[in-house]
């Protein structure tokens, strides 16, 4: 056995493990239309995988993801509308499948709870605050004093 042996193995498994990231490419066949393309694009990237849940369809490698990003490409094919698209997905998996969910009555929690959170949070604050600040100008001040590190007291 030859000293080259080992070397074309290693060189072969090198640029195989380099190649890896591109073997698995997401979308490998293109649609007709720069438009079409254009447009498949942005819809994948507006779509949540319901797999990944924190990535787009674009970004997702699961077979989930891949369903949906051929179900896209066909009803673009078809010639359904963006909006049509919107629809049939929202239907399917609901209005968590959209990253921008629009503001109707059961999507009004997702845009209000952040405003409802922040406004609890400085009540409570304010709240807190005040009661610090009572507690430390009213009658407890004597107390204060009187822990014994302010010195000794006369008292009258």
């Amino acid at each position: 056995m030859s000293r080259r042996a080992p070397l074309g193995a290693l060189v072969l498994t090198v640029l195989t493990l380099l190649a890896a990231p591109f073997a698995q490419a997401i979308a490998p066949t293109r649609l007709p239309t720069p438009a079409l393309e254009a447009r498949y694009e942005r819809l994948i990237h507006n779509f949540r995988c319901m797999q990944c849940q924190d990535e787009s369809l674009a970004n997702s490698p699961v077979s989930l993801a891949a369903d949906m990003r051929r179900q896209i490409r066909q009803m673009l094919l078809a010639g359904d509308t963006d909006q049509q698209i919107r629809h049939f997905f929202v239907a399917r998996y609901g209005y968590f499948i959209l990253f921008k969910p629009p503001f109707v009555l059961k999507t009004a929690w997702l845009w209000l709870a952040p405003f409802a959170l922040l406004a609890i949070g400085a009540v409570s604050a304010l709240w807190f605050i005040r009661g610090r600040a009572a507690a430390v100008t009213g009658d407890d001040e004597d107390e204060i004093l009187d822990d014994g590190l302010s010195g000794p007291r006369k008292h009258t």
